[in-house]
């Protein structure tokens, strides 16, 4: 009886977090929206756009920039949690414009290979789009704020919309 209490406890502390809720919610937002650029953009619908990686705009970005914007606000921008979730930031957008960028232009430069070299232990092709340009990683930065610090105002927590749902059917 203790365990099932206890999960209940976590997963009510899970639902009503909501710096993780809003970043999440950033994080998928900005992935959709590649949904549509593509389709804007590119004039093609193409769903598998939604789990790649790369891409404008980097929903990774959001995710970090979205909880750490939340964390902020909601802890002071002088804690240490804030100072945290900042630093991680930076080190996500800069590893996607840097580190990963550069792994998907080597694979692109591997992928142009004659086929003859490629032995059974690599694939062909290797995934190209890994990381992000700069601009798509700005593009993420800005709207993982832009979307959770509204709707933590706003909105709040999920438990809490969650409740007020219920209050309104009652």
């Amino acid at each position: 009886m203790m365990e099932i209490h206890h999960s209940h406890a976590v997963l009510h502390e899970l639902l009503d977090n909501a710096s993780l809720a809003w970043g999440l919610i950033a994080c998928g937002t900005a992935q959709l929206s590649k949904l549509f650029i593509e389709l804007v953009v590119h004039q093609r619908w193409r769903p598998k756009v939604l789990i790649e990686t790369g891409g404008m705009p980097s929903s990774h970005s959001a995710l970090v920039t979205g909880t750490a914007a939340c964390l902020g606000w909601t802890m002071g921008f002088d804690h240490p949690i804030f100072a945290l979730s900042a630093t991680i930031a930076f080190v996500v957008m800069y590893d996607a414009s840097g580190i990963r960028r550069s792994a998907g232009k080597i694979a692109e430069r591997i992928n142009q290979l004659p086929t003859e070299l490629w032995n059974e232990a690599l694939e062909s092709p290797l995934k190209e789009s890994l990381g992000h340009t700069r601009l798509e990683v700005l593009a993420g930065s800005v709207m993982g704020p832009l979307i959770a610090l509204p709707g933590l105002n706003f909105l709040g927590s999920p438990i809490h919309l969650i409740d007020e749902f219920f209050r309104a059917l009652s």
